[in-house]
């Protein structure tokens, strides 16, 4: 078998699966060797219900001591059964599966897998895994991987997929030289693929997820220094006038408010890149809610008085939308025209979009990844801005900038990342920091409390609500699977429901919704028709609402520094105060001390030098934390060593 044969030459991969695996776009048989699991499962030895300690994944062994129940609730059939060993008893609960009651039977023991949790006075584990002792004995043998899913793949598909393609995946060629690997202690390409699908152990996964961050940190470091090589003397025919530049000044003069040191600068920055007659390719760094979106919009300011077009693309349709009105309402005085340009839009929609930038009576475009679509063309692409850089990879800024002649390029991004790795991340470009906060913004309050502390909570957010502010609850996901991860948010906003009544206007949301779903539900939060939004973490990037003043985070204690210090950024951005609370259910140290530095500092490169101190050599049974979608498996803080590693022997290759 080949890598490029397609799916369907794998024994027991009908066209069937094969439609199925596309969704994850698994084409060919490399396709599926390079879809590496997202995390692994491990089975230890069994502890006794009395000790077993709670909201920890542990193993029971326990013996069946009532008939299974099978009970109606509000959304899905609850099924339950009571197990017990010699210590205590655990009530055992599974949602929405119903051939449960035709597995167990009183007398028989099995071991289950799962999470202890106490309600009232009993102790609970919910969706538990269960396995006989006999088959369980086998499982604490090895490490089970755990893939990413879609609708109609299921993990033991991929898993036996992957099983029948493993003497491919051992003879996959190196490209790099046995000496380099020698030099950065590197497993063979083939050996490292090999461990990430079948790892033996610990220490064997943990050089195959060093290998392949390195190949994943090499490969876009090469693209990275392509892309600077391509365009550091590149000359650029879209050259500010002076006119444009003057008129720049009356722009500033006539906002609400006065732009900072900070913006000042990255705004200079900006300017005498574009007025200089070569292409600018410059990142705006700075911290959440530091105002970099308005630097950016002074520059497709100047562009479009200079008489070339302006786009703006960002990551989600809300975000899309939110900047286009936020640019119309500016831009309006001045009589340039603003477009917005996103996937939902309909056909007749895009297709007058499509009519302006092809004839230029649109000056400034905004939209996601359908500003690169094949048929969008420009007049005269002056300027591309891209927001929150990190969501896009190196390809995807190519083919924005490919649909102008040269346009100067300037990206975003809130992503806090330590200097030391930024330099190399951002090599092909030129960097300006934003390092305070806008006048009149309020420092977000912050405490770090025990799950005691959740009525009082409640009571607070009741509390802002009632003053006219809003609030996110952050649900983490959960485990084991996808579906638990749903119930989990719904639940909870069930829960808050009950807690508060009519009286406060409660809305879930989870990725696993339709996106024309997801966007209603952020769209009518922004427009303060609900008041308490209960997600997953898929409002870390693209929302922008001022009103909201409460952001609470439920196991806060699950989440990376970083990306608790990118959601907190959804509040504290408007002039009223805001708080954030992270609700932790684990009180050792060494989780204090790790969320002390979020309740101590709202300062986002601190946080972020303090995570990749505290994470160590990462954890490879964790979920990815840094949220960095550039990268299959790489982490700019787990791997931080492959990453200097991977540019030392970018760079000594080009000497």
């Amino acid at each position: 078998m080949r890598l490029t044969d397609p799916v369907t030459e794998i024994r027991g991969v009908g066209e069937k699966t094969a439609a199925a695996f596309r969704k994850l776009k698994i084409e060919t048989v490399q396709d599926l060797i390079g879809l590496y699991p997202r995390r692994y499962l491990g089975y230890q030895e069994p502890v006794p219900i009395r000790d077993a300690p709670e909201l920890e994944r542990i193993t029971i062994r326990a013996t069946i001591c009532t008939a299974v129940k099978v009970n109606q609730g509000p959304r899905y059939k609850v099924i339950s059964v009571s197990a017990q060993d010699s210590t205590g008893s655990v009530e055992l609960v599974w949602f929405n599966m119903l051939y449960i009651r035709n597995v167990f039977r009183k007398g028989e023991t099995f071991c289950f897998t799962g999470m202890l949790r106490r309600k009232g006075n009993r102790r609970v584990m919910e969706q538990p895994e269960y396995f006989t002792p006999y088959k369980y004995q086998n499982m604490r043998s090895v490490l089970q991987p755990v893939y990413p899913l879609t609708a109609g793949v299921t993990n033991n598909q991929l898993r036996k997929a992957v099983h029948e393609v493993q003497e491919v995946i051992r003879t996959l060629p190196d490209p790099l030289p046995e000496e380099d690997r020698e030099l950065y202690g590197l497993i063979p390409k083939g050996e490292a693929a090999y461990a990430i699908h079948f790892p033996k152990d610990e220490a064997t996964l943990s050089a195959a997820v060093r290998r392949i961050a390195f190949d994943e940190f090499y490969q876009f470091l090469l693209d990275v220094q392509k892309m600077r090589e391509e365009n550091v003397t590149l000359v650029s025919g879209h050259v500010l006038s002076e006119e444009a530049v003057s008129r720049l000044q009356g722009f500033l003069a006539g906002l609400p408010f006065a732009l900072t040191k900070g913006q000042k600068d990255a705004l200079d920055d900006v300017i005498h890149d574009m007025s200089g007659g070569t292409v600018m390719n410059r990142l705006i760094q700075g911290d959440v809610g530091c105002g970099k979106t308005i630097v950016a919009a002074a520059a497709l300011f100047v562009t479009a008085l200079s008489g070339d077009q302006g786009a703006l693309m960002v990551p989600t349709e809300v975000l899309a939308m939110q900047h286009f009105r936020d640019l119309e309402q500016l831009f309006r005085p001045y009589k340039l025209r603003v477009a917005l340009l996103t996937g939902s839009m309909s056909a007749k929609e895009k297709r007058a979009v499509y009519d302006g930038l092809e004839d230029g009576s649109v000056h400034i475009v905004v939209g996601t990844h359908a500003l690169i679509q094949e048929k969008v063309k420009y007049r005269s692409l002056g300027l591309v801005v891209t927001d929150e850089q990190h969501r896009f990879g190196v390809r995807q800024r190519e083919r924005l900038t490919e649909k102008g002649d040269l346009p100067h390029v300037l990206v975003m991004s809130a992503t806090p990342i330590p200097r030391t790795l930024a330099i190399i991340l951002y090599a092909d470009l030129d960097i300006s920091l934003i390092t305070e906060l806008p006048g009149g913004r309020k420092k977000i309050l912050n405490c770090v409390v025990g799950t005691s502390y959740r009525p009082t909570a409640y009571q607070f957010i009741k509390k802002e609500v009632a003053a006219g502010r809003q609030a996110y609850v952050i649900c983490p996901k959960v485990e084991d699977s996808e579906g638990v991860e749903l119930e989990n948010v719904i639940s909870y906003s069930e829960t808050l429901r009950e807690v508060y009544g009519s009286s406060v206007r409660v809305a879930a949301l989870h990725g696993r919704m339709k996106e024309s779903e997801k966007q209603q539900i952020l769209q009518d939060f922004v427009d303060r028709k609900i008041d308490v939004l209960v997600s997953t973490t898929v409002i870390e990037v693209g929302i922008n609402n001022p009103n909201a003043t409460v952001m609470m985070i439920e196991n806060a204690e699950r989440f990376g520094l970083a990306q608790l210090h990118q959601l907190r950024g959804r509040v504290g951005r408007g002039d009223a105060q805001s708080y954030c609370i992270f609700m932790s259910e684990k009180e050792d140290p060494e989780t204090k001390e790790r969320l002390s530095v979020l309740e101590n500092s709202n300062d986002g490169f601190h946080i972020a030098a303090e995570d990749l101190r505290l994470r160590g050599p990462g954890d490879f049974f964790g979920v990815r934390q840094s949220g960095d979608i550039m990268f299959r498996l790489a982490d700019i803080y787990q791997h931080a060593d492959a990453l200097k590693c991977a540019q030392d022997c970018v760079l000594r290759a080009g000497r």
